[in-house]
């Protein structure tokens, strides 16, 4: 209880989530054994992270941003709005679809939140929406971006949980779809009472053709990285160097836009934020080893299965507990600490491995944008200066509509599993 206790007033003073999980782990290490124990520190760190496929990440992280600068994420934009900016509230139709494109591009909800935070937002704003609802639908589609392959987060879960990356990424394209279409579809029945903007124009198919042949390069690298992984040419880690050659080849051959200067930058920024992401799984190593030699996962498994044998009662406790644990907690974090608890109660009431991992890795998502610590809320809020608690009002019926589908899915898993299972999965 007192380790508890250290790690969530750490949390509450604002300590680094990766530096309290540290010390938190260390304090219950001494707790065990005294120096002996605590000694065992930096092997539980090392051995957290020494896992080839993290070497994923890194990469994915600088494709992204190498394709960012080179402008790709203009060009997308410029399509999607081509697609659906007809529609009333045509911005922010163009603003999901976006996200669906970017998706493939950096696989992490808060890059996606910052690029468009930095240009739709004040595009919408322009246009005469209200900035926190420009920052809401902003928020709502961030969270397709580590849904929709590459993702992060399915990159640990599966080297966690020894489950396909592959086939991971291939259970999170329908759903990150489906997000997208529910989203829409919110934007669409709020139109006429939040009297959404509508453009004067309807589609235009000579447009819709320019801009497709803009953005083309960068719609071709989700399917590269995917394609590649599920023909068996590459591996996960493979495929993430692939996905940085075909961005630095975009940028310095076809663009050339791109310059070493730039790429310093670039490997700067990736390197600060490969490494928070490390410092936190090393250090969730040491507190989830702690948690394990104290059986913790075995009571709480223990104590859901008291309440109840039923398999939709216990699929709807770890969802709960998902999301009640992700709105005070880093996301990266709870899966390593969270995932060895729960996974095993998927197992006992039959859930494929796949389908269990997109729903954490969907719950997961989901309280990136829950306060009082969703990540993509902070993000929107420090890049556009709207005030967080306005744009959590504006962001209720996305939220909602999103847990609604998290349900579904959850209970409905041949949804999920039909595109990896029509891949050989």
């Amino acid at each position: 209880m007192l380790i508890a206790l250290i790690l969530v007033v750490l949390l509450i003073i604002g300590t680094p989530v990766g530096v309290a999980l540290g010390i938190a782990g260390l304090a219950g290490l001494l707790d065990i054994g005294g120096m002996h124990f605590a000694s065992l520190a930096p092997s539980k760190v090392f051995n957290g992270l020494n896992i080839f496929p993290f070497l994923a990440m890194p990469f994915f992280i600088l494709a992204g941003e190498i394709m960012n600068h080179t402008g790709i994420t203009s060009r997308l934009v410029l399509f999607a709005e081509a697609l659906v900016g007809h529609f009333r509230g045509g911005l922010a139709h163009s603003n999901m679809v976006a996200s669906v494109f970017f998706s493939g591009i950096t696989g992490a909800a808060t890059a996606d939140a910052a690029a468009f935070g930095r240009t739709l937002v004040p595009a919408m704003v322009a246009q005469g929406y209200t900035r926190s609802y420009a920052c809401a639908v902003t928020a709502a589609g961030s969270i397709i971006g580590p849904t929709i392959p590459p993702s992060g987060l399915m990159v640990v879960y599966g080297s966690l949980m020894g489950v396909s990356i592959g086939g991971l990424f291939a259970t999170g394209i329908l759903p990150g779809l489906l997000i997208c279409l529910v989203c829409m579809a919110i934007i669409a029945a709020m139109g006429r009472r939040k009297n959404l903007p509508k453009a004067a124009e309807g589609p235009s198919l000579r447009l819709i053709l320019s801009h497709f042949r803009g953005s083309i390069l960068a719609l071709l690298m989700p399917l590269i990285i995917l394609g590649g992984i599920v023909s068996g040419i590459v591996t996960p880690t493979e495929a993430a160097s692939v996905a940085v050659a075909y961005a630095l080849f975009i940028g310095a051959v076809i663009y050339r836009n791109l310059s070493l200067k730039a790429l310093f930058r670039m490997l700067i920024r990736t390197a600060q934020i490969s490494a928070v992401i490390y410092l936190i799984i090393g250090a969730a190593s040491i507190f989830g080893w702690w948690l394990s030699f104290n059986q913790i996962p075995q009571a709480i498994a223990t104590f859901f299965s008291g309440l109840s044998d039923n398999p939709d009662v216990i699929l709807l406790m770890i969802i709960g507990l998902l999301l009640v644990v992700g709105m005070i907690m880093d996301i990266n974090a709870m899966l390593i600490i969270l995932a060895p608890v729960l996974v095993p109660l998927t197992e006992q009431i039959g859930m494929d491995p796949l389908h269990a991992g997109i729903i954490f890795v969907l719950a997961l998502n989901i309280s990136l944008m829950t306060p009082p610590v969703g990540a993509c809320l902070f993000v929107l809020s420090s890049v556009t200066g709207e005030k967080l608690e306005r744009i959590s009002v504006d962001l209720t019926p996305f939220l909602i509509g999103q847990l609604v589908l998290l349900l579904v899915l959850a209970f409905f898993p041949e949804v999920t599993l039909f595109i990896p299972r029509l891949l050989g999965y």
